[in-house]
């Protein structure tokens, strides 16, 4: 019913339960791909923040605005990229042994 559609999160649209397999392959992979890109952007800012604050002023290195703004609009490049990679994430159903595929025709005698 449309009610059920618009209060899924996920519709299968196919009649194949091998797709709930694939759904929590695809669920697993982008909660990694998530913990990835916060450990990424946690660190580049433990880092960055200061360096853009001026910790390493005293010892001459200084960061003018500008290249501030090019490095944190980079780190943010470098997270979408990496959230980019889920599309190569392998979705296939490896088989089962001993399980032969079943044709849905079979041809009378």
């Amino acid at each position: 019913t449309d009610v059920a559609v618009q209060s899924a999160d996920v519709i299968l649209v196919q009649n194949n339960p091998m797709d709930v397999v694939r759904l929590v392959k695809l669920s697993k992979a982008s909660y990694r791909k998530m913990q990835e890109n916060i450990v990424w952007a946690a660190g580049y800012n433990v880092f960055a923040i200061p360096l853009a604050a001026g910790v390493l002023a005293p010892i001459g290195i200084l960061l003018s605005p500008a290249v501030g703004a090019l490095l944190m609009s980079l780190s943010t490049v470098i997270v979408a990229i990496n959230a980019q990679l889920l599309r190569r994430v392998d979705l296939s159903i490896p088989e089962l042994p001993g399980v032969t595929p079943s044709t849905s025709t079979q041809t009378a005698d």
